[in-house]
């Protein structure tokens, strides 16, 4: 009986979804094996960069296929993945979702695959992503701090007596939980920390 071969890891991946917006972008790949060498208990496949038009990755794939021992390779399959964040991919997920996805992810980070990862439509163009997306901050009371201080609520204050401004302050807290209890933003915990905001309206 033929023993299950073992997909290889991708080089220098121990650390590869560690990443914050200050960082290199990600560059998200899957691993695609020949189903025909698999079921025969032989590993042959390839790593691919899938940041890139959907064709250029069905020629690599071609290309894998071609270089194969058995003479029946025409199937294949996704049998590993790597930098794309929240979002899961399947064995047999169409590489033109794939492609899309991971060309977010590349040049927006992982807030994009978590924006994707809560959304029911495959079809989301990227300045929805953009126009929704509201910032990474280490809480939503951080957000509600910014957002009031962008509505001059801080310098406001400012212009009071200063015996009346050390009894006087804004309840950020408060502004964060009214926003999130509006349903106006959504907010997705960061696996390292701090947490990416959306406008839940968009």
């Amino acid at each position: 009986m033929n023993e299950t071969p073992h997909e290889p890891s991708q080089p220098g991946t121990a650390d590869s979804e560690r990443h914050h917006e200050g960082d290199p972008s990600p560059k998200p790949s899957i691993y695609v094996a020949s189903l025909a060498d698999y079921n025969n208990g032989r590993l042959h496949g390839t790593w691919l960069n899938t940041a890139r038009d959907p064709d250029d990755i069905y020629a690599d794939i071609a290309t894998m296929l071609a270089t194969s021992q058995e003479p029946d390779a025409e199937e294949w399959a996704i049998h590993d993945y790597d930098q794309f964040g929240q979002c899961q991919i399947g064995e047999y997920d169409r590489i033109e979702h794939v492609a899309a996805l991971a060309r977010g992810i590349a040049e927006h980070g992982y807030a994009y695959a978590a924006w994707r990862h809560t959304r029911d439509d495959d079809s989301d163009p990227d300045d929805a992503f953009q126009e929704a997306y509201l910032g990474h901050y280490a809480s939503i009371t951080d957000y509600a701090e910014q957002f009031a201080d962008d509505l001059g609520y801080t310098q406001e204050l400012e212009k009071l007596p200063e015996y009346v401004q050390q009894y006087t302050h804004i309840d950020y807290a408060a502004i964060a939980r009214d926003l999130e209890a509006s349903g106006d933003i959504a907010s997705i915990d960061d696996p390292e920390g701090g947490v990416w905001l959306f406008n839940a309206n968009i």
